[in-house]
């Protein structure tokens, strides 16, 4: 009985290998797949070994030959470097030493301007004129008080003289008895009066002198004028415009033009703390607008402004033009190199390298 049972479990069980004939094969299969794709990256190793080394020699007999066309250019570019190591440069901008705003010193409206941008001004200049109707009229009345105040002292200087001949007679009398002490003292005291007055007209006419002139001086300030001789690179105010010396709000001007002094225009640049010590005045430079690429110009050192700045790390250098010329304009952006062991106006022009 117990041996049915076992047949009967056994005929139950799944014998996998008559089930699944298909699965040993399909495990191998990815192993062969792999075997074949190491095979294939072998064989293109070696194809691409065998074609690198067939053409090395081709590149090994072409390198000499390039070697000789290479080393020309190298030896120039440090024979350059050579030369220009010991120069300094920098850039900065083309500014004016006397560059002013001309404004009235009173308020009044624009009736005239004389000059425009690009006009050559002198010194002294009238270049606008302001409304000058009420300054005119108050330099009349001064002129009136000096006027009548001379003609008092005309007045009072008659009376004193009359009053003093007949205070010469009363005492010539009175010598001689036929005049009284009273009469003496009575002349006397008129002469003494109209010296005071005198005196006192006299004071006013200096008084109506001294504002007479400030009438005068009021009366010129309405016509401005240059305060030196320049170019005007700016014309801020036109007729009609009301002008003041500050600012009141509104549509009030505060300048007429701006004039700049060409024979003051200098270079200023920024020079990297680091460097300054290369830099003396007097030094020679050769100066290059952005303007003008191609045309070097001879300068030299003014001075090293005595102060670094903090933020930037460098410090200011003043240098001047050895000749002056009309393209050289204010603000214009110039790159200057430091030269050495050269004089200033003889200075050759070298390339400019950055050192800041």
């Amino acid at each position: 009985m117990t041996e049915d049972k076992s047949k009967l479990l056994r005929s139950l069980t799944i014998d996998r290998s008559v089930s699944e004939p298909g699965r040993s094969s399909r495990r191998w299969l990815p192993i062969s797949v792999g075997i074949a794709a190491c095979v294939i990256v072998a064989f293109a190793a070696f194809a691409v070994s065998e074609f690198w080394m067939q053409d090395r020699p081709k590149e090994t007999a072409s390198q000499p030959a390039a070697q000789p066309q290479t080393a020309q250019p190298q030896q120039q570019q440090v024979a350059t470097s050579s030369r220009d190591s010991g120069n300094l440069a920098a850039s900065g901008y083309v500014v004016a030493r006397r560059k002013a705003t001309v404004a009235a010193e009173i308020t009044g409206k624009v009736v005239e301007v004389f000059i425009d941008e690009g006009m050559t001004v002198t010194d002294g200049q009238i270049v606008a004129r302001l409304d000058s109707v009420l300054a005119e009229k108050d330099y009349e009345l001064a002129q009136s008080r000096v006027e009548a105040a001379d003609a008092a002292i005309a007045a009072i200087t008659a009376d004193l003289q009359d009053a003093t001949r007949i205070m010469s007679r009363v005492q010539t009398l009175s010598q001689k008895n036929f005049a009284t002490e009273a009469d003496l003292t009575k002349a006397q005291a008129r002469v003494g009066v109209l010296t005071a007055q005198l005196r006192q007209v006299q004071s006013q006419s200096e008084t109506a002198k001294i504002d007479a002139k400030r009438s005068a001086s009021v009366l010129d300030k309405h016509q401005i004028r240059a305060p030196f001789a320049g170019v005007v690179v700016d014309r801020s105010a036109q007729p009609g415009e009301m002008i003041s010396p500050m600012s009141v709000g509104g549509f009030t001007r505060t300048g007429i033009c701006t004039i700049v002094d060409m024979y003051s225009i200098e270079i200023e640049v920024d020079v990297n703390e680091a460097f300054i010590g290369r830099v003396a005045a007097g030094g020679a430079v050769n100066a290059v607008l952005d303007a003008y690429p191609d045309w070097t110009i001879p300068a030299s050192v003014i001075a090293i402004v005595p102060t670094a700045n903090r933020e930037k790390a460098t410090v200011k250098v003043r240098i001047r033009f050895v000749q002056r010329d009309p393209r050289i304009l204010p603000d214009m952006a110039v790159k200057v190199n430091f030269l050495r062991d050269t004089k200033a106006g003889v200075a050759p022009a070298i390339e400019t390298t950055a050192a800041n």
